[in-house]
Parts: structure tokens; sequence; C-alpha cells
């Protein structure tokens, strides 16, 4: 893509303030540790118009308990890399997964049914709040199911299920309303790294797990929704009223 890999103040401003709101929002997230300003001059074409200026560069040094994302296995399950694809799994749920047992010879399912709920969880919040993250590949989604990668994000000023943030998604691929669907697609990319390690049942049982993606998505999404509509208790109608203004919106 020609990338020169550089980033200049004024998307460094943005990440940093981002991260840091998300963290205070409640969303699991990077941390922005600092921002320093380059002296090197950065060449964009901020609106892609043709139009290139000189522009301030800047580094922002981010933080987090782990980068490695779903990427970061299929590569290795790509490669026929599986010892140190196995190795690596290992040394992920020793660090971050402490409940699981890493005697158990289930572990490898363990963990992957806990990146399903916990990415689950992670979008349903992203949604509470009209976050769009803006390139949601698996390169970009953590392992530990926390925002990382602040790129073409954006937040909706207005319900639209087709807000894009990203200028360059011609085909609406990352779309508001589509995150879910990509976070489905991505969890199947994870499976599909993490087969050669298991035996046929648990591929049955882990098959099983990602069906239940779309359940765990829906009930959390719904568990935020009523609370910022300060619904108590279980009413059947809870679901409709929900949907029914998030039409409203549109609309309006």
């Amino acid at each position: 893509r020609n990338g020169d890999g550089r980033a200049v103040l004024r998307s460094s401003v943005r990440e940093f303030l981002c991260s840091e709101a998300m963290h205070y929002l409640g969303i699991p997230t990077s941390r922005a540790a600092s921002l320093v300003v380059s002296d090197d001059d950065v060449w964009r074409d901020q609106f892609y118009n043709g139009n290139i200026k000189k522009e301030r560069g800047a580094i922002v040094l981010r933080l987090a308990k782990s980068w490695f994302r779903i990427g970061s296995l299929e590569i290795l399950a790509h490669s026929g890399e599986l010892d140190l694809l196995r190795r690596l799994l290992d040394f992920l749920i020793q660090e971050h997964f402490p409940s699981i047992a890493m005697n158990d010879s289930n572990r490898y399912l363990e963990f992957f049914s806990t990146v399903v709920s916990e990415t689950a969880n992670l979008i349903a919040l992203w949604m509470s709040v009209g976050f769009a993250h803006g390139v949601c590949n698996t390169d970009n989604f953590s392992l530990l199911s926390i925002t990382i990668d602040y790129g073409p994000f954006g937040f909706m000023d207005s319900y639209d299920p087709n807000f894009v943030p990203n200028t360059s998604d011609d085909e609406r691929m990352y779309k508001i309303g589509n995150q879910a669907n990509v976070g489905l697609f991505n969890l199947s990319k994870l499976l599909q790294a993490l087969k050669p390690l298991l035996d046929p049942r648990q591929k049955q049982l882990a098959s099983q797990i990602l069906e239940g993606y779309g359940e765990h998505y829906y009930i959390r999404f719904t568990e935020l929704f009523k609370t910022k509509l300060g619904l108590l208790g279980e009413n059947e109608d809870d679901n409709y009223l929900i949907a029914f203004l998030l039409k409203v919106s549109l609309l309006c």
C-alpha cells in the first residue's frame, strides 16, 4: 500500500483521547501512556482528494496486557508451525487465563469458549456507545477481547446501522451494524487455527460453542440497552421496545 508506517499528530491525538475515553466508559481497551511529537514531517492526503500536505508526525505509546490477536494464531496454523502454535497457546493461557488449568486436556477448548463469550461482550459494549472500530479483521481482534488498533474508528452522532467511519471501506464491510457478524467470522477463523490441536470430540464441541456466539451477543446487547432505558426485571416486550426506539432514532 506504499505505507510509510508513520502517524500524524491529528490521528495520534484522536487515538490517545479515544482509548482513554473507552477505558472510562468501562470498555476493555488498550491505554495511551504518552504522545510524543516527532521532528519528522509526514505527507498525507487527509481527505483522499489528491491534495497531499505536509503534517507533523507523532508517536503514541500504547499499553495492553497483551498484543496477541486472532491473526497471531492464524499465521502459525496456516504455515504449519503447530509446535509453535501450541507453545504460544500455552503461554497465553498460563499468563492471561488463570481459570484454565494447564494440565487440563480441554484447555484449548476452554480458551476458545472464553474468547467467544468475551468477544461477544466486547462488541455488545461497542454497540452500546455507538462505537465503530472501522477495520475489524482478524489481525485487529485481541485474544484478550480488548479494543486495540485505533485507526479509522468513529462514534455515531445518531443511530445508523450503515455508519462507516473508514473512508476506504467502499463495500461497507465494517459498518457498525455488521460488527457482530464480523466478530463471528473472526471467531470462525480462530476455530480453524485451533482445529489441528483438537481431537474429533473437541472439534464438535468447539463448533457448538461457536454456534452459541449469537445468543451470547444478543443477551449482553439486551442487558446493556435495558440498563440504559432503566428497564427492571424481565418483560417479553423489552426487546420490542429496544428495537422500536432504535428504529425511531434511525427515522429521526
